[in-house]
């Protein structure tokens, strides 16, 4: 694979702003990105589909090879976080062998050497099928992924190529997003006979939460991702300073391990609030995602790579949704640091390494690999 092929279409989209806007104001979405994309393939004779299924928004699918016999599909995601604090967000350079900028690391780095390794097994006349699907909105509610799934794009296996340091992990945790709301009454301050304390009832809720989550994280441990979690994140309530607050408004989020559900979580929430005059709302949820590293996906790609661990990661991928839909999933991508930081960057070796592993990868899924 050629470095600097690979870290000139990783520069281009990381100085193409792609931010979701669901998450920044003034956020353009993946459009502009997906056009590269397709313009990059379509010079080399891959086959591509652009999906703008809104404004802005736009899911993009690169194949190589041909259809039929087993296929293997590399997922990443176009949509950054925003850019408050980075000095130079879209600056795209390379310097020491590293790609600077929103989204080197998370993640057009990882997609340009997909995109490399399709291009790469197209000119070999690979006889598999690969696909390259760079979705939209990952970073907020996974839409780019669920509608390639809605379309009906179900490859035997799958890669994310979301940054793990060239680790091959099989294993994430799922979340949930929730809501509690507390009720009181509205009064004037000095008639504490007419009013009721909503945010002093939500006390009693935070109370709970703190001993649940420190519960949760005295658990044995999964052996490869740990304990489950809980927290609070956005807390809001009351009118003025001299009135008895009738609304108080917690949200958080639970992060769960294979196994649990959304019934278990609403069961700890109604506990979280028993005796408490409050509404309880699951907002939001992702499942988890396990794959036993036994299995033939896993000990390709380690071979492939040269690498014989297996692991779990912290973050949540889209992932999870194809391993829901019985999909073999794993996740494996490049070196570098910042995802979601001020300083961003990928080195691009790493991208190399990751483009030559996942074509390799997909030779001997297919059974073309000399």
């Amino acid at each position: 694979m050629d470095a600097s092929t690979i870290a000139a279409l990783a520069g281009e989209l990381v100085r193409t702003e792609s931010v979701n806007p669901a998450l920044a104001a003034g956020g353009s979405g993946e459009r502009a990105c997906a056009e590269i994309v397709r313009a990059w393939a379509e010079e080399r004779g891959l086959a591509v589909t652009l999906d703008e299924y809104e404004p802005g928004r736009a899911n993009v699918v690169v194949r190589a090879g041909r259809p039929g016999g087993r296929s293997t599909l590399v997922l990443g995601h176009l949509d950054t976080v925003g850019t408050a604090a980075m000095r130079e967000p879209f600056g795209g350079v390379v310097r020491d062998g590293r790609l600077h900028g929103r989204g080197a690391y998370d993640m057009k780095g990882a997609l340009a050497a997909a995109l490399a390794a399709a291009a790469q097994l197209e000119r070999e006349g690979f006889a598999g099928c690969f696909t390259v699907a760079c979705v939209a909105d990952e970073e907020h509610a996974s839409t780019g992924a669920e509608r390639l799934l809605a379309l009906g794009d179900r490859p035997d296996f799958v890669v994310v190529a979301e940054p793990t340091d060239e680790r091959l992990c099989v294993a994430h945790r799922g979340f949930a997003g929730f809501r509690i709301v507390t009720r009181g009454r509205a009064a004037h301050g000095s008639r504490p006979d007419l009013g009721i304390d909503a945010i002093a009832a939500m006390g009693t809720v935070l109370t709970r939460l703190e001993a649940r989550a420190a519960e949760l994280l005295r658990r044995e441990p999964h052996p490869l991702l740990g304990t489950p979690s809980l927290h609070a994140s956005l807390i809001s309530g009351g009118q003025e300073f001299s009135s008895y607050p009738e609304r108080c408004v917690l949200e958080g989020e639970r992060r769960t391990l294979p196994g649990e559900t959304d019934a278990d979580v609403q069961a700890e929430l109604a506990a979280l609030t028993a005796g408490v005059d409050a509404e309880v709302r699951l907002v939001f949820s992702r499942p988890t995602l396990e794959l036993d590293p036994a299995h033939e996906l896993p000990r390709t790609l380690a071979a492939a790579a040269g690498t014989a661990a297996h692991e779990g990661v912290a973050f949540w991928t889209d992932g999870a949704l194809f391993a829901a839909a019985g999909i073999p999933v794993v996740v494996y991508g490049p070196r570098g640091e910042g995802a979601h930081a001020a300083e961003e960057w990928v080195e691009v070796a790493s991208l190399v390494r990751c483009a030559e592993a996942y074509a390799e990868t997909a030779r001997r899924l297919a059974g073309t690999a000399g």
